[in-house]
């Protein structure tokens, strides 16, 4: 054991999050977006077409809880809901191109900022290891987090 005791991650990461996630804020308001919106944005990047229950899944929401934000960003053109032609009653969820444009402006502004806190408090060396940690911790499943072996 060290001589001087380290904080538990949980304890570090989650106000750094926290802190972060609050530093979005005026970055999304400033394209249009609340928090839920953009995680919306985010999630349906990952894949052209996603049930309304796949994306409330992967981005840990209820799926009733988000209704209200699809039928927003559907309003405003940002994606698309259509009935799936294998089952009516599921609707397929997808970016339109101005949905892709205003999900890009609004990471590259959040990433710009993040940028430059690294710059502020990380030296060059330490930057792209401890992106590249978070990167590998943030792709882990959620059950070999709570995984008691080593």
């Amino acid at each position: 054991m060290s001589a001087t005791p380290r904080k538990d991650l949980a304890a570090m990461i989650v106000p750094l999050g926290r802190a972060l996630a609050a530093a979005e804020v005026p970055l999304l308001r400033e394209h249009g977006l609340t928090m839920w919106a953009y995680t919306v944005l985010l999630g349906l990047g990952e894949q052209p077409l996603r049930s309304q229950a796949a994306l409330a899944e992967a981005i840990g929401a209820d799926k009733t809880r988000i209704i209200e934000v699809l039928a927003d960003l559907d309003d405003r053109g940002l994606i698309t809901r259509t009935p799936d032609p294998a089952d009516r009653r599921v609707r397929l969820l997808a970016l339109t191109p101005e949905g892709r444009r205003v999900r890009g402006a609004a990471q590259a502004a959040i990433q710009a900022r993040e940028n430059a806190l690294l710059a502020r408090h990380l030296p060059p060396t330490l930057r792209a290891p401890f992106l590249e940690a978070l990167t590998t911790l943030s792709t882990l499943p959620p059950d070999s987090l709570t995984d008691p072996t080593p």
